[in-house]
């Protein structure tokens, strides 16, 4: 069993990532992102109280995004282990994660934290905006989302540190040499497991 969180900042590569990195270890992607962009897309209630704090470059309420999470840690498919990529972003959903976890008899084995210098992260979503049209990419939301990441994430790394389970990748290069070396660390957990 491997379970792997997947933190950086907005436009650090989570998602491409997460992919790469789930398909490498036999296990699923479990994105908070693209179950609300889902959402949107349906038009269902969650998608509308989601989106309104996604354009405003805010996190989704916890008890949202908990229990999305709490279901689909739940189904079989994520039995074996997965790659969790936009979650937790707080210290109060990592103590939810946990408690989920602890019912099913695990924990997390790493949290890997992407890190690219914000100027760099900018023109990144800026030029994902122009490219994939996204309402929630403009300057000044990007910006406010790494205020928040911040304030709110960036606590979780001397949390998970002081696990023993943090590990920082530079994601600045192209995505085959960032590719290696999220790789070099999930060699390392398939080592252990």
């Amino acid at each position: 069993m491997t379970t792997v969180l997947l933190m950086g900042p907005p436009g650090a590569g989570k998602g491409t990532h997460a992919g790469l990195l789930a398909e490498h270890l036999g296990v699923p992607v479990i994105a908070t992102g693209d179950l609300f962009r889902s959402n949107i897309a349906d038009g269902t209630e969650l998608g509308k109280t989601a989106q309104g704090y996604l354009d405003a470059g805010e996190y989704v309420p916890d008890e949202v995004t908990n229990g999305m999470v709490r279901d689909r840690l739940a189904e079989s498919d994520a039995g074996p282990g997965f790659v969790l990529d936009g979650y937790p972003r707080t210290l109060d959903q990592a103590g939810v994660l946990d408690d989920i976890l602890g019912r099913q008899g695990r924990s997390l084995d790493a949290a890997l934290v992407l890190q690219v210098q914000p100027d760099a992260l900018v023109h990144r979503l800026l030029r994902r905006a122009e490219l994939e049209h996204r309402s929630d990419d403009t300057e000044d939301v990007i910006r406010r989302r790494f205020e928040v990441y911040h304030a709110q994430t960036a606590p979780l790394f001397d949390l998970y540190a002081d696990r023993g389970i943090h590990h920082e990748v530079d994601a600045s290069a192209d995505i085959d040499t960032v590719r290696t070396r999220v790789w070099q660390v999930a060699v390392q957990l398939k080592r252990a497991a």
